[in-house]
């Protein structure tokens, strides 16, 4: 077997190898997000002190994910992938042990910090994939953290159902996807650096190239915030939909996200991360402008259905253009994720405020507004475009046709 041929079939397998680690992610917060209520009556805190305590998972990852690049610097990205991923999943029982407020606010920090490390490690991962294959993964790994994300939200909605104990589910839970993780790592790639490359900085302010493209993923992220935390909201007091037709909006918008991200490499390799953006934004802009004049909850429903189109792969490709705009993946993948982080803690209070002070339709135009301005910063992901990397990279493995 020549060399080049084994690479290709060990870089093939990587990929499902990360692939499956996303997933595991996803699991994770899927498994978490069911239980909030049980967690929040056990720990008995109102809904105020919940909104508190539920703001710490972002503020631990943004202090964290930093740390994550020297990790894998240190010990190599297969190990600290196996290591991060592991305190992830084992994070998972802690918020349902917290018997107060405070205890579960540091529960959630250790929680965020956690998951932002291995966010980091796993995407890094992803992009060094990509680049070796020379052509887009990224949106297809997405996909499958939603993926993830959906079958843990679908045992916890059955745990919560029986009326298990969360403490009892978050264990069985850490544990099983604990061993999936462990597993899966075992055949992501073992980058490891050469003698002569300096450690990344513990703490550094991301560069001015993840600043741009951390704006794109803002504008997403914000939208996605807003359709997560509010759509059910919105087609309630806006459009006076039954309890049972807002939910199933919430639900169809992550459906049509994890099925975009999927099918979103794609036409992605077809035409580019650049245009395939801007195109997202028309369709997201398009579905804000419908919620914003909809005067029937189905019409609403489809709004939200086209902003989650929309935005499906906008993440994916700013984690994988921050990976290629510098010498320091992890830590141009930190400072996107860093910001995006910051949105999606910053857009349900926003919304919020804003419709306090105006109205939701007035708050869904704000996003609307951000979702424009994906056409209009789009070029800032052509750093990372997948055809210059090629020509740059002879070391790159040509893809086989009938991978």
């Amino acid at each position: 077997m020549s060399a080049v041929v084994y690479e290709q079939r060990e870089v093939r397998r990587a990929r499902y190898a990360v692939a499956a680690v996303f997933a595991v992610h996803g699991a994770v917060t899927g498994s978490f997000a069911t239980r909030v209520p049980w967690i929040q009556d056990h720990a008995g805190v109102s809904a105020g002190q919940l909104g508190l305590a539920l703001a710490f998972p972002a503020i631990g990852a943004s202090v964290a994910m930093p740390l994550a690049g020297r990790i894998s610097h240190h010990f190599g990205a297969r190990t600290a992938l196996r290591g991060l991923i592991s305190l992830w999943t084992i994070a998972l029982v802690l918020p349902a042990l917290a018997p107060n407020l405070w205890t579960l606010c540091l529960a959630l920090f250790v929680y965020g910090a956690t998951a932002g490390m291995a966010d980091v490690a796993m995407n890094a991962l992803g992009v060094e994939v990509e680049n070796r294959l020379g052509k887009s993964i990224m949106s297809g790994l997405h996909g499958m953290w939603s993926a993830g994300a959906l079958v843990g939200s679908a045992a916890g909605t059955l745990a919560a159902h029986l009326g298990s104990d969360a403490r009892l589910h978050h264990v069985l839970a850490a544990a099983t996807l604990t061993v999936l993780g462990l597993v899966a790592c075992q055949w992501v790639l073992d980058l490891r650096p050469t003698e002569d490359e300096e450690p990344p900085p513990r703490f550094a302010l991301p560069p001015k190239s993840a600043l741009l493209i951390g704006a794109v993923g803002f504008c997403a992220v914000f939208a996605e915030g807003a359709a997560l935390d509010w759509s059910a909201v919105y087609l309630r007091d806006q459009l006076a939909a039954s309890a049972g037709l807002a939910a199933a909006c919430t639900t169809g918008f992550m459906l049509t996200m994890a099925l975009a991200r999927i099918a979103g490499d794609a036409v992605v390799n077809r035409f580019g991360a650049v245009r395939t953006v801007r195109a997202g934004g028309v369709l997201a802009a398009l579905g804000g402008l419908l919620i914003v004049v909809a005067n029937h909850p189905a019409v609403a429903m489809s709004g939200f259905a086209l902003m989650g189109l929309g935005i499906a792969v906008v993440v994916p490709l700013c984690f994988a253009a921050a990976g290629r705009s510098g010498p320091n993946p992890s830590q141009a993948i930190a400072g996107v994720a860093t910001i995006t982080y910051t949105s999606g803690l910053v857009a349900p209070s926003a919304i919020g405020g804003l419709a306090q002070l105006t109205s939701l339709v007035v708050s869904f135009g704000l996003v609307t507004v951000l979702a424009c301005g994906l056409v209009g910063f789009a070029g800032v992901l052509r750093t990372g475009e997948r055809d210059s990397l090629r020509v740059n990279r002879p070391d790159a493995v040509v893809p086989d046709p009938k991978a």
